[in-house]
C-alpha cells in the first residue's frame, strides 16, 4: 500500500500555480472547497492545507466535527464508558473484586455534562487545528452553483460566494426516518435524542438491533431501564457481522438483561399520554403483537445527506440508494468535484471517511489513490466489545473461497481470567491453500483496540502463521488473537483444546 502522506513539493507547486489563476470577483477564492467538517471533511481540509492548497471548509452547524463528534461516535462512547462503570458499582461486581461500596447513586446530569465536555473539547480541537493549518472555516449551508463556485447561506441571512478550482463533498449522512413514526426527540427519539435523555426510561423499545441499537440500548439498560430491541433481521449486530459471533454476542447481551425480538417488523407506534404502544408483526409467521413503552428509540440506519447541495446544477445524479457515484479517484461525473464518506457507496464509518479524505486530496495532486475496503474494521462498543475486519464465514461460503477457521475462547485467556471478563470468542479465517488471512472476528474485552493488529496484518498480506509466530506480551488479551491464528494455521491452539 502506497500513500504519499508527505508530498509537500507537489502541493507547493500547485499553490504557486493556483495563485496565478484568474477567477471572477468573489469575496473568497480557494483551490479547494470542502463541504462538511465531519471526520472525512475536516481531515481532508487539514491535509489539503498541509499540501499547500488554499482550503475553505464550509460547515452548516455551529460546531465542527459533524455527526461523529457532536451526536454520534464521541458522545456515545462517553456514555458507554461511564454507564459501564456505574453498572460495575450497581452490581455484585465490585464486592466480588474485594471492593465494598456502602453508598452510591446515579447522577445523570453530571454524566451528560461529562459527555458534553468531551464533545466540546474535541470540536474545539478541530477549530484549533484549522487555525494552525490555515484552513478557512465558513459557517453556513453550502451548495454548488457551478463546478467552480460554492454559495454559502449563513444563519443571519447573508450569503457568501467562493470561487474554487475543486469542490470536495463530505456532507455525511442523516438518520433514516421510520415511515409513520414522528420523532420528537423527547419520548420518541433518534440516536441524537437518545444521547441526551434527561431521565432513565422505565421501558425503552429500540427499533433496530444493529450497531447503534445495541450500543444505546446497553447504555440505558445499565442505567436502569428495561430494554427491548426489535429487529427485522434474524440476528443482532447489523450487516457484516459473522453469524457465529452474532449468536454469541446476543447470548452475552441477553445475559446482561437486554431483550430481543428478532425477525420482527414494526408496523406502527401510537402515543396515549405517557404510554407509547408499538404494533409488531412476525416476519416469518405474520403473528401480531403489541408492546408498550415510555420511550421509543428509532435507529434503523442512516442515509446519505445530499439535500440542497445543488447537485442538479452540475448534472450529478444519485444512485438508487441516494448516494453520489464516484470513480476510483473519488471524482463524480464532474471531474473537479469529488465526494467521500457516508454520501458515497461503502460502509458509513468515520475512519473510512478519514482515509478517503486523505487519499482523495493526495490524488488531486497526482498522488497514488488506493484503499482496500476489505481492510476497513467495524467495531461495536458494548461490553464486551465486538469487532471485525475482512470476510466472515458466510461471505467465504457465498464466494466459494476455500477457508479454514481458528477459534480461541476468552475463558481460556489468562488476562481475561484475572480481570474476570471471560465472555467472548476470537476467531480467525485464513485461505485453506495459502494461509493468507481473510478475516478476523473478535468478541471480548478491548476488541476495538485489538482489531487494529488484525487490520495491519491483513493490509500487509499476512498469513495466519505470520501472526501466530509473532511474540505477544503475556499476560494480555492479545494472546487470544495469536492463539486463534495459530489454531487456523495448524488446527490447534496451545492453551485450549
Amino acid at each position: 500500500m502506497v500513500r504519499l502522506l508527505g508530498i509537500h513539493h507537489i502541493g507547493s507547486t500547485m499553490k504557486s500555480l493556483s495563485r496565478g489563476l484568474s477567477v471572477s470577483a468573489h469575496r473568497l477564492k480557494a483551490d479547494v472547497v470542502v463541504i462538511g467538517s465531519g471526520p472525512g471533511g475536516y481531515v481532508a481540509s487539514i491535509k489539503a492545507a498541509q499540501l499547500g492548497l488554499k482550503t475553505v471548509c464550509v460547515e452548516k452547524n455551529e460546531t465542527l466535527g459533524g455527526t461523529c463528534l457532536n451526536v454520534g461516535c464521541i458522545p456515545s462512547k462517553s456514555l458507554l464508558n461511564n454507564s459501564h462503570l456505574y453498572q460495575l458499582v450497581n452490581s455484585s461486581e465490585m464486592q466480588h473484586r474485594g471492593i465494598d461500596i456502602e453508598s452510591f447513586k446515579l447522577n445523570l446530569p453530571a454524566m451528560l455534562k461529562a459527555k458534553e465536555k468531551a464533545v466540546s473539547s474535541l470540536t474545539g480541537g478541530i477549530a484549533y487545528l484549522f487555525k494552525q493549518n490555515k484552513v478557512d472555516h465558513v459557517n453556513g449551508f453550502g451548495s454548488i452553483v457551478n463546478p467552480n463556485e460554492v454559495l454559502v447561506k449563513k444563519a443571519d441571512g447573508s450569503e457568501e460566494r467562493i470561487a474554487t478550482e475543486r469542490i470536495l463533498i463530505a456532507t455525511g449522512s442523516e438518520v433514516t426516518p421510520f415511515p409513520g413514526i414522528d420523532v420528537d426527540e423527547q419520548s420518541v427519539v433518534s440516536s441524537t435524542g437518545a444521547l441526551s435523555l434527561t431521565k432513565v426510561p422505565q421501558h425503552l423499545i429500540v427499533i433496530g438491533a444493529g450497531v447503534i441499537g445495541v450500543e444505546l440500548g446497553s447504555v440505558w439498560k445499565r442505567l436502569g431501564a428495561e430494554v427491548t430491541c426489535v429487529e427485522f433481521l434474524g440476528h443482532v449486530g447489523g450487516m457484516g457481522i459473522d453469524m457465529e459471533i452474532s449468536k454469541n454476542f446476543q447470548k452475552i447481551l441477553t445475559k446482561q438483561g437486554l431483550k430481543f425480538l428478532l425477525n420482527t417488523k414494526v408496523l406502527s407506534a401510537s402515543k396515549s399520554g405517557d404510554t407509547i404502544t408499538v404494533q409488531l408483526e412476525g416476519v416469518k409467521d405474520g403473528k401480531s403483537q403489541s408492546i408498550d413503552c415510555d420511550t421509543l428509540l428509532v435507529c434503523i440506519g442512516r442515509r446519505p445527506y445530499t439535500s440542497g447541495l445543488g447537485l442538479e446544477n452540475v448534472g450529478i445524479k444519485l444512485d438508487e440508494k441516494g448516494r453520489i457515484p464516484v470513480n476510483k479517484n473519488f471524482q463524480t461525473s464532474v471531474p473537479n468535484i469529488y465526494a467521500i464518506g457516508d454520501c458515497i457507496p461503502g460502509p458509513m464509518l468515520a475512519h473510512k471517511a478519514e482515509d478517503e479524505g486523505i487519499i482523495c486530496v493526495e490524488g488531486m495532486l497526482g498522488g497514488a489513490v488506493h484503499i482496500d475496503y476489505n481492510c476497513v474494521p467495524s467495531v461495536i462498543y458494548t461490553h464486551p466489545e465486538c469487532a471485525w475486519v475482512g470476510k466472515n464465514e458466510e461471505q467465504c461460503k457465498a464466494e466459494n473461497i476455500p477457508y479454514k477457521v481458528g477459534k480461541f475462547p476468552m475463558s481460556a485467556n489468562s488476562r481475561a481470567k484475572t480481570n474476570d471478563e471471560t465472555d467472548g470468542l476470537f476467531k480467525a479465517l485464513a485461505h485453506k491453500d495459502t494461509d493468507r488471512l481473510l478475516g478476523v472476528h473478535l468478541l471480548g474485552p478491548s476488541a476495538g483496540e485489538l482489531i487494529n493488529e488484525a487490520v495491519l496484518a491483513m493490509e500487509y498480506g499476512a498469513s495466519a502463521e505470520d501472526v501466530a509466530r509473532v511474540c505477544h506480551a503475556h499476560p494480555t488479551v492479545s494472546e487470544a488473537l495469536r492463539e486463534s491464528c495459530l489454531s487456523a494455521f495448524c488446527g490447534k491452539a496451545i492453551n485450549f483444546s
